[in-house]
Formats: structure tokens, sequence, C-alpha cells
């Protein structure tokens, strides 16, 4: 049976769980080496600035490698990009484990490493993003989406746990474990099986390269899907200040904060296996508005809170409503775009979330240090409803989308 006519669980597809698992144990090492080397770099250097550059070496290879990325993604196969860019890390986080057992490991090396690894993810996350299509049939994209967020969330709650956990137990074993996982990783995302047929090779023109912005530009709904969650996320970005609601507004301590931390992860978990047992099947684009709105009224009341139940109910709130919007907004840009087009369409979109995540926390930083955090969550939020409006207005087309086909 052609794997378009199969019913059932999208788990039955051949290959997805390769792809699934692939991106799990990736994000799993990624969790854990992020917090080892957060932690190192901050226990060698005493410095905010030196943790700043390390948000900064992760987004700096994605802005620049963008459109080369997007290319390579539609010209070659991408189960072998994949491939190459897990093994990459994967001997990356091997040299971090020799040279943290050696002593090695200085700050510039943590930054080098930083920086290899935003490179390789700007390689690996469009070119996986636009692998999905291929895997699955567009009937059950949505259920694709849905569930690999939602393994994606579980590894997002358990990742920073172990990676404290390991480097608790010895300063080399997140390292190490990161290693033996993207090998893992690899393995999986080079035994997916699908059909795939080399796109043609046309010629390398400005053209050819910035296609996928064209592309987007030409297409007002997937343009306003697309920075409608630019804008919110950048303005809404009140959770990168959850060190600071945590001990000055909610005196909640490091326990606080780690529920703090955990709660957007455990609603988008939550709204993530909703959306895979019940896809959006309605009035998707006025669902998709609705839920960046709410996402704001969160981000206020998470703001105005002093009381920690219910800063992590909106923050909860704030997970659940971003996971609708990241949803639709996955399954719109893959269902709306051509596979010869789909590499250079999500590198531009994985360009869009790296900007609003990296941004809207150095925005964030930067008002808060100026008008403090209640204030800038306040005004965060109350921003995304302001474009939630003012993007009905601006693309029309967003409030007459009905279903994930456009």
């Amino acid at each position: 049976m052609d794997i378009s006519q199969r019913p059932g669980s999208v788990l039955r597809h051949p290959g997805y769980l390769n792809f699934a698992a692939s991106r799990v144990f990736s994000s799993l090492s990624f969790q854990s080496i992020g917090i080892a080397m957060g932690w190192m770099i901050y226990d060698q250097t005493h410095s905010a600035f030196a943790l700043g550059l390390v948000g900064f070496c992760q987004f700096l290879p994605m802005a620049v490698l963008t459109f080369v990325v997007g290319h390579v993604a539609d010209r070659f196969d991408r189960r072998r990009i994949g491939l190459v860019c897990q093994l990459v890390e994967a001997v990356t986080a091997l040299v971090l484990a020799i040279a943290t057992w050696q002593q090695w490991l200085t700050p510039a090396g943590i930054l080098a490493a930083v920086t290899v690894l935003g490179a390789v993810v700007a390689f690996e996350r469009p070119t996986m993003a636009a692998l999905l299509p291929n895997i699955v049939p567009a009937s059950m994209l949505q259920k694709a989406v849905a569930t690999s967020t939602s393994m994606m969330q579980t590894a997002l709650i358990i990742g920073p746990s172990l990676g404290g956990l390991l480097y608790g137990l010895h300063p080399v074993a997140p390292f190490a474990i990161a290693a033996l996982l993207f090998a893992v990783a690899s393995f999986n995302v080079i035994s997916i099986r699908m059909q795939w047929s080399p796109a043609k090779r046309e010629p390398v023109t400005l053209a050819s390269v910035f296609a996928g912005v064209s592309f987007i530009r030409s297409r007002p709904v997937m343009l306003g899907t697309i920075s409608l969650d630019l804008f919110a996320v950048l303005l809404g970005g009140a959770t990168a200040l959850l060190p600071m609601f945590a001990r000055d507004i909610l005196h909640a301590g490091p326990w606080g904060l780690g529920l703090l931390r955990a709660a957007p992860a455990i609603g988008a978990l939550a709204m993530s296996i909703v959306l895979a047992r019940r896809p959006l099947e309605s009035n998707v684009g006025r669902k998709m508005l609705a839920a960046v709105a709410v996402f704001g009224v969160a981000t206020i009341v998470f703001s105005l809170s002093t009381n920690i139940a219910l800063s992590v109910m909106a923050l909860l709130v704030v997970g659940a409503s971003d996971t609708v919007s990241v949803v639709v907004r996955s399954s719109l840009v893959q269902l709306l775009t051509p596979d010869e087009m789909r590499g250079r369409v999500s590198a531009v979109n994985s360009l869009f979330i790296g900007t609003s995540n990296q941004l809207g926390e150095f925005e964030s930083g930067m008002m808060a240090a100026a008008l403090g955090p209640v204030a800038t969550g306040f005004v965060g939020g109350l921003g995304t409803i302001v474009v939630v409006l003012l993007w009905m207005r601006l693309f029309p087309d967003l409030t007459k989308v009905k279903t994930l086909q456009g």
C-alpha cells in the first residue's frame, strides 16, 4: 500500500520513528552539553557577558549561513546532510569530553565549540524540517509535526536535568554521553527509508540562493505566519528574565526558577499531545491568531504575578499557546512549499525563529535593565496582542485560512 493511503498513527509510517528518534537524541545531547558549557564558562569567567557571547556564537553562524544552507538542502540528499551534521556534532562533543578530561578547556575553547555547533545546527534544523514531508503524506503532516514537537518538548524538559546530573557526577560525563547520543542520532537519520530524487542542478545564482525569500514574500499567508511568530516572540520574550522573576519578584529561589523554566515546556508538551490526537481541522488561521493573542495575555499575567502558582500556570499557557502557533506555522510552511524549494524556505524560517528567540532575549534584557522585569513583561505581552491585531489587517488572508492546506 502506498504511504499516502496508510491509516492510523503517524508512528506507523516508514521512516518516521527513525526521524523522530534522531531529533530527540540530538536535542537531548544539545540540552545536556548546553547546560555543561554554560556552567563551565560562567565558572571560569564569572561574567554575564561571557554567557551572552554563548548565545551570540550560536546565532551568528545561522545568520551567515542561512542562504547557503537552504541551497544545499535542496540540492543534496537531506538524510546525508543530517548524517554529516550529527557526526560532526558527535566529534565536537567527543573533543569537548577529552579537553575537559585533560583540563584543556578554556572559555575561548568553549566559545569555539559553540560556534562550530551553531554552524552545524544551521544546516541540520532546516534540513530535517524539509525532510519530514518526504516521510509522511500531506494528510498526516500536522500530526507528524505535533508528535515530533511533543517528543522535542520532552527532550527539552529532560535534557537540562540530565546535563546537570551528569555534570554533577563528572564534568566529562555530559560531553561523553552527548557524543554517544549524537552517534545514535546519526544512525537513525541514515536509516530513514524514503523515495528521494535529486533535484535538478540549476546553476547557482543570486536568484536561486535567495529564492526562499522571494518565495515567502510572494505568498502572504506564509509571510504573515512566519513574521507573526517572529514579532510575537521578539516582543513577548519575558521568559528570558526568569531568573530575575524567580529571585526578585517571586522570592522563590533556585527551586522556583526550575519550576518556571519547566512550565513552558510542560505546557507545550501537553498541547502537542492534544494536537497529535486532535489535529486542527477548521479555521486554522483564526485559531493561530487567537493562540498568539493568548500567548500575549499569559505573558502579561506572568509579568504581573507575585504568586509562584499563578506564575507557573501562566507559563504553562505560554508554552501551550506557542505550540499551536509552532505547529500551524511548521505545517503551513511545509505544505505550501514544493519539495525542490523546501530547504531554502525552511532555512529562512529557521532564521526567523532563531532571530526571534535570540534577539527576543537580548531585547528583554535591555528593556529590563531600563524598565525592570515587570514593566518589560507587561509591555512585551501587550505588544504581542497589538501585533496580532495589526497582522489581521496587514495579512487579511491569514483569517481566511481554513485548513493546513492553506
